[in-house]
């Protein structure tokens, strides 16, 4: 018998709350569930990653999925956990941002012919809805009390700027969301994290007193290290599911270096892997003979190729691979111009580097301010070329050395690298 997909989503620790101790028994049926993303950028984030995969699991379960990108919420901006009010978005910006996310969800959800996740976006019926009927239809059954009940609004009516009826409004436009998709599709579940529920629930009893008819909520905890810090920031900021803000090597990199304390948590909430193998991946961690970052090796190979494909996954490993001195990897043109991308990069001459001493090529190339510099590290075994130690610190470099006729690689110890491409 296969499980119930609660079952699934509660073992892998994706539920925060539900609005139905009942929602297992009502998804043994197939059933319409959407999730929402604002276009606050041009790209949704690993944050976002976790609402995305729950979709995904609801599509693998044979549901219906929508995932709802914000074209008119998107103008308005969420005032959820603010403390202050989002900048505004013009028109242009908002349409980048939404192909933007587009882009992402349809790289990462990938349309299955049987049960394709539906895009849709909300500009298309609340760009037709008349002010008058809005207030008549919809703002009728919103208590003032109720709204001013809520954290976000107390918090931000203590503040000199308080709160304006444009952010007030927001929960309205995503309340009459759920209505129109429940009219409409009868979409009877909405999942969103857990600072999502009081949006969720309001749109439930909106339908629940325009339709007489019940809907439902379930959210999912936000991504949070052990230490309670949110997941997707690095050192450049914020971990973006687009390759186009960050490379899939870059993202590979921030996932491997997980901590061990969080890396079980990722997997279980971020892959499609049976909960039995991430158990026995658990299990294996407190062994003597457990290999370091194993954990961290798996779930950086899983989610990469959930987001941006198999053939990028392979490239992000070539790279990272080819990123060891000494590594054995067969560098080509194409993993040194995506390495390049990860590494500082010159321009050179043919005649500064065919016939050169290797020395004179650093030099050249900036890398080190002098020959006796140069020299010392070459005797110290630190200089590797195209992943080759150089021992010989009159060695010349001839046409044979370069990648495909056009670069070759440096490394000075474990972390200093530079692509060199030759200048045509």
């Amino acid at each position: 018998m296969q499980p119930n997909i609660i079952e699934i989503l509660k073992a892998r620790g994706f539920i925060d709350n539900t609005t139905s101790e009942d929602l297992a028994q009502i998804c043994e049926q197939e059933i319409s569930v959407y999730i929402g993303f604002d276009p606050t950028a041009d790209s949704l984030h690993l944050g976002n990653l976790v609402g995305i995969i729950a979709l995904g699991w609801f599509q693998k379960f044979g549901h219906k999925p929508i995932a709802l990108a914000g074209g008119a919420t998107g103008f308005i901006g969420d005032p959820t956990g603010k403390s202050d009010e989002r900048p505004y978005l013009d028109s242009e910006t908002l349409k980048s941002n939404l192909e933007g996310i587009r882009r992402d969800l349809k790289n990462i959800l990938k349309f299955n012919p049987k049960n394709p996740v539906k895009l849709l976006n909300n500009y298309d019926w609340h760009k037709d809805l008349n002010y008058l009927d809005f207030l008549r239809d919809v703002a009728q059954h919103f208590r003032i009390s109720t709204l001013l009940a809520r954290e976000t609004v107390k918090e931000r009516l203590k503040t000199q700027e308080g709160m304006s009826f444009k952010e007030f409004s927001y929960p309205l436009m995503q309340a009459y969301d759920f209505l129109h998709l429940y009219r409409e599709g009868n979409v009877i579940l909405q999942l969103g994290g857990s600072d999502q529920w009081t949006n969720i629930t309001s749109g439930m009893n909106l339908i629940r007193k325009v339709c007489q008819k019940e809907a439902h909520g379930l959210t999912f905890p936000l991504l949070t290290k052990s230490d309670g810090k949110k997941f997707g920031k690095s050192e450049q900021g914020a971990v973006w599911l687009s390759s186009k803000k960050l490379s899939p090597y870059d993202f590979y990199q921030y996932l491997y270096r997980t901590a061990d304390q969080d890396v079980i948590k990722l997997l279980k909430m971020l892959t499609y892997l049976d909960i039995e193998e991430i158990n026995s991946i658990e299990s294996s961690m407190s062994k003597p003979d457990y290999q370091v970052n194993s954990a961290q090796k798996i779930l950086a190979k899983e989610v990469t190729e959930i987001v941006h494909g198999t053939k990028e996954l392979e490239t992000a490993l070539k790279v990272t691979q080819s990123m060891r001195p000494g590594a054995k990897t067969e560098l080509d043109l194409e993993t040194l111009k995506k390495m390049a991308d990860e590494l500082p990069h010159v321009k050179m001459g043919l005649n500064e580097v065919l016939d050169q001493k290797i020395i004179d090529l650093i030099i050249n190339a900036k890398l080190l301010n002098s020959k006796g510099e140069a020299r010392r590290l070459i005797q110290n075994g630190g200089l590797y070329l195209n992943n080759e130690r150089i021992d010989d610190d009159k060695f010349i470099l001839n046409q044979k050395h370069l990648i495909e006729g056009e670069c070759l690689l440096l490394a000075l110890g474990k972390k200093k690298k530079i692509v060199v491409f030759i200048e045509k």
